[in-house]
């Protein structure tokens, strides 16, 4: 067992013993040293503070039940082996499937927070999506039905409103843009329905784009999130709301050190928008992009991964009219760098509908300015989200056999030109992902219109060095690159 001493009663005698500037200089030092525990923050002021504007919300569905001839409760089933559940449960299984039953109300719980005198309540979509009623329940153990107002499900964000008599318990708002990872944060909320639970932690991360979601910039956080905190508040060290807890990263379904909480300053401009108009307008530039990886930057003559590769522009769209074309790297949008490629979907979606942005692209390797004029972003999901590059892209060096187009390929795949991928053997090609069935439309920079173009094009390529190819499959464009 080993004893550790403070060294520091000695040292305040030592300081005690020289007097004068040395005295001074070293009482500085000291204090300046790491006090441990007392140095970390102190959060029972804020949390007293803040408590009573957090609010607990219950919703309730009714579903129909389906009565079953099953030999177990649900308590003894889920103590069989995985086999057995799955035959009492499965769509074929003689247990499960019965007749429709009478309506069974379903409840489940989540947070929230009021951010106005008269009543309105932000909370998460997912917390309030299909319910048929909606309980707010205050600090002061208040209970009292909550209307919905609007719900934006693309940033999982809902608005309700409640009426009271009394000037209701407001959150302070903050700021989000300002946040910096290692930076102190704690939430209030109900994980698991235990009412006004207290987590703390830091900023992980910032500007987080998630495959479901690709304009939210999600705060990354380790502060404890379970079942329950749905959108409740995320505060700073100074009493402000600076996020909405969202979502966790989880393969237990529990929390495991890494959560996610909506931006404040997306989450207000949602609920102004709701509040005001109803719904929620988003800019639209109409690109399907995809990350700058450091081949692709080698193969565009970039000297290091950064920007927004355009993968395809969509007809008809603002990127269309303005000019901006396939294998375009946006590397600027309004002056912001775009350092990922995540970055550039959040600045377009905030940007507000009918105005002008200014792309800074690359384009053959030169700069140059792009003006378009954003709008709003359509109903269709699949249209307007980004893509992330896909795995890896005439036989010889680079084992591809290819053809022309038929007019009906073109017309399937809207295309207007191009080589049909026919087979792939071993070879460069294979690596970088090019697949059968695959269309061609450019190789190294060059545009591809027949079986002559891509040969010449192959013939030209440079030795032991990135090229990049942009391929279309199933309807969808990307860039592969490959070394031939």
């Amino acid at each position: 067992m080993s004893v550790f001493i403070s060294s520091r009663p000695s040292m305040a005698a030592y300081v005690k013993r020289q007097g004068g500037v040395t005295a001074f200089l070293l009482a500085m030092l000291i204090a300046a040293m790491p006090l441990g525990a007392a140095d970390l923050p102190d959060f029972t002021g804020l949390v007293k503070d803040n408590a009573d504007a957090v609010v607990n919300i219950s919703t309730t569905q009714e579903r129909p039940q389906r009565t079953s001839n099953m030999p177990f409760d649900q308590r003894q089933l889920e103590q069989l082996p995985e086999f057995f559940q799955e035959f009492f449960r499965g769509p074929n299984s003689p247990f499960g499937q019965g007749a429709p039953g009478r309506s069974q109300p379903v409840t489940s719980m989540g947070s929230g927070f009021i951010v106005s005198k008269d009543g309105y309540v932000l909370t998460n979509n997912h917390v309030v999506e299909g319910a048929d009623e909606i309980i707010v329940r205050l600090n002061d153990r208040r209970e009292m039905p909550a209307e919905l107002v609007g719900t934006d499900p693309r940033s999982d964000m809902a608005v309700l409103k409640i009426n009271d008599e009394e000037d209701l318990p407001v959150v302070r708002i903050g700021e989000s843009d300002g946040l910096e990872p290692g930076e102190w944060v704690f939430a209030i909320g109900s994980p698991f329905g235990f009412d006004y639970t207290v987590t703390a932690g830091i900023v992980s991360a910032v500007g987080r784009a998630l495959p479901s979601e690709n304009y939210v910039p999600f705060i990354q956080t380790d502060v404890a999130i379970n079942p329950g905190n749905s959108g409740g508040p995320l505060f700073n060290l100074e009493g402000k709301v600076v996020g909405i807890n969202s979502q966790i990263y989880t393969r237990s379904g529990g929390f495991m050190g890494v959560s996610f909480a909506i931006p404040i300053d997306e989450a207000m401009n949602v609920f102004q928008q709701i509040r005001d108009e109803g719904s929620v307008a988003r800019g639209w530039l109409g690109v399907l992009i995809q990350e700058v990886n450091r081949d692709l930057a080698e193969s565009f003559g970039l000297s290091r991964p950064r920007g927004a590769l355009v993968a395809e522009v969509i007809p008809d769209s603002p990127a269309a009219d303005a000019g901006l074309k396939a294998g375009d790297i946006v590397l600027e949008y309004n002056g912001k760098t775009i350092n990922l490629s995540s970055d550039l979907p959040p600045m377009v979606g905030t940007t507000q509908v009918g105005k002008t942005a200014e792309l800074k692209v690359l384009r053959e390797g030169k700069t140059m300015n792009i003006d378009v004029e954003i709008e709003r972003l359509p109903g269709d999901e699949d249209q307007a989200q980004a893509t992330e590059q896909q795995p890896g892209t005439q036989s010889g060096p680079l084992g591809l056999q290819v053809e022309p187009l038929t007019d009906e390929i073109k017309e399937a795949m809207e295309v207007e030109h191009g080589v049909l991928v026919a087979n792939v053997s071993q070879g460069p090609a294979l690596k970088a992902g090019v697949r059968p069935n695959d269309i061609i439309t450019e190789l190294n920079r060059k545009e591809i219109r027949s079986v002559e173009d891509f040969r010449k094009a192959a013939t030209d390529l440079p030795e032991d060095k990135a090229v990049s190819v942009r391929v279309v499959r199933e309807g969808r464009a990307t860039y592969l690159v490959m070394k031939p």
